[in-house]
């Protein structure tokens, strides 16, 4: 991912000006390193080490969003429709 592509991630996301570490925002850039990494495993089946990153991050963007559920309903349910998640 790229700076501007990453920039432009939390801008989209962002609670306030300031804001680059909230709930929203680190899932939404976990979602879209996600996205790259899987098409990356489509292509090379048998980078193991690759897939342990992605299992990592899918797990850890697993706990921001119990978090954000048990913190706020209404955040986690526009977060995950926003972003297309299924739940």
């Amino acid at each position: 991912m790229d700076k501007e592509k990453k920039q432009e991630i939390i801008k989209q996301y962002q609670r306030s000006a300031n804001d680059v570490g909230s709930v929203e925002v680190q899932v939404a850039i976990l979602t879209h390193r996600i996205i790259e990494l899987t098409e990356h495993m489509k292509a090379n089946k048998k980078d193991h080490s690759s897939r342990r990153g992605l299992i990592a991050m899918v797990n850890n963007r697993r706990k921001l969003l119990n978090y954000l559920q048990r913190e706020d309903h209404d955040r986690y349910t526009a977060l995950i429709s926003s972003l297309k998640l299924r739940r």
